[in-house]
């Protein structure tokens, strides 16, 4: 980790000492050889200690007197230090920090409590805006953070409280909590290939049931944020040969511990692929899925995920095959029952819609064979009457000169 400074806020001000105040801050730091000895009618160094203090204290207030930070920029997240750290070292992500921190209400009413919790930063196993602030805190120190909803539980708030442990009452929606946290300790995640087989799977079914906590409240991305992590510390540990690395060398895993793994890894990648699935993902879906069926073909879940994600790409035939593959397999499922039921019907009403389209597009193709084939024949019918007519005046016009030459001869 790098040292980083702590912000300005949090820094003493010297600037608007008094020449008093400086001759005594200066005189606190001289040698022991250049301490006077105390004139007549002055009181002993052991009687001025009580004051010493007094100013020790009063300026360590107005060091974590500091104005509150805006990290957002828009009022949402603010960070106020209220007691500076013993170092300047802050966490980077992937850190592993151990802090106390107490939520409140704007009431006032405790919300949330935790003491020496360790947490990994950037991991989102606090709320969100808390998770934030944390890297811009320095070890030891103790600061306030005001999470804006958006950044805490949200619209939904929290209903039950079994559901997050820390949590020991209820926050209703749209709840602004007010964190009072100490940065306790931190250290640097330690390489995940030296952890032991019996580490790795405690810590990457935590990140597993997070995520599911975030897939709860529909949080999506950070319960893809979540699982992505489980797989980093339950998808590579165990080598193709059945081995773990471990700081006494490779160590073989029994059967059992094996499929312990294969098991906690589907339950990731069935998860990850709903999530993604979720946010509309599917490519990605796919993927996650399909690593579920490669290692359990007749995995009744992955079908039913897959098959819905083909569904939601258009393909309802090949979603319906995959539903009814999962049916066979888990008959109690009222789910898939009732998913393949849905789709067998709308795979129905969109053949009839084919259909009638079709029909309708041939019968437009006949109306216009038809009206193609009778118009010549009107045009002939047309053209016989005035052939017919033509004939009729040219026979009269005849008699009527026949007439008028006959009387001109004969007059």
């Amino acid at each position: 980790m790098d040292a980083e400074k702590s912000s300005s806020s949090s820094f003493e001000d010297l600037s608007n000492l008094n020449e008093q105040e400086r001759a005594e801050l200066a005189s606190s730091v001289l040698e022991p050889t250049q301490t006077k000895a105390p004139e007549a009618g002055q009181h002993s160094t052991a009687e001025q200690e009580p004051k010493v203090e007094s100013e020790a204290n009063a300026s360590e207030e107005k060091e974590t007197d500091s104005e509150c930070m805006d990290i957002l920029g828009n009022g949402t997240l603010l960070k106020k230090v209220l007691k500076k750290g013993r170092s300047e070292l802050r966490p980077e992500s992937k850190d592993l920090v151990t802090i106390s921190y107490t939520g409140r209400l704007e009431d006032g009413t405790v919300v949330e409590e935790q003491s020496n919790a360790v947490v990994q930063i950037d991991d989102v196993e606090v709320v969100q805006g808390l998770d934030m602030a944390l890297k811009l805190m320095n070890e030891g120190e103790v600061a306030e953070v005001i999470v804006n909803p958006r950044f805490a539980y949200g619209e939904l708030g929290l209903k039950d409280p079994t559901d997050l442990d820390p949590v020991i009452r209820s926050v209703p929606p749209n709840a602004t909590i007010t964190y009072t946290v100490t940065l306790v300790s931190m250290r640097e995640e330690s390489d995940i290939e030296a952890r032991t087989y019996t580490s790795r799977k405690e810590i990457g079914n935590k990140k597993r049931l997070r995520g599911n906590f975030w897939m709860k409240r529909q949080e999506y991305n950070l319960a893809i944020q979540s699982y992505r992590r489980a797989l980093e510390y339950l998808d590579d540990t165990v080598s193709a040969g059945g081995m773990m690395e471990s700081g006494a060398g490779s160590v073989e895993l029994s059967t059992t511990e094996l499929q312990d793994l294969l098991e906690d890894r589907m339950k990731v990648y069935n998860n990850l692929a709903l999530a993604q699935l979720k946010i509309s993902a599917h490519e990605a879906a796919l993927k996650s899925v399909d690593h579920v069926l490669k290692c359990q073909p007749n995995n009744a879940k992955a079908l039913f995920r897959k098959g819905k994600i083909l569904d939601a790409k258009g393909d309802t035939a090949g979603a319906i095959t995959l539903l009814q593959k999962a049916a066979t397999i888990d008959v109690d499922d009222k789910l898939i029952q009732s998913e393949l039921s849905k789709l067998i019907l709308k795979s129905k009403r969109e053949a009839r819609n084919e259909r009638d389209l079709y029909q309708k597009m041939l019968g437009q193709a006949q109306k216009l064979e038809q009206k193609t084939k009778t118009a010549p024949a009107v045009q002939n019918n047309e053209s016989s009457k005035i052939m017919m007519w033509g004939y009729l005046v040219g026979t009269i016009l005849i008699g009527v000169v026949g007439v008028a030459i006959f009387r001109y001869n004969n007059s």
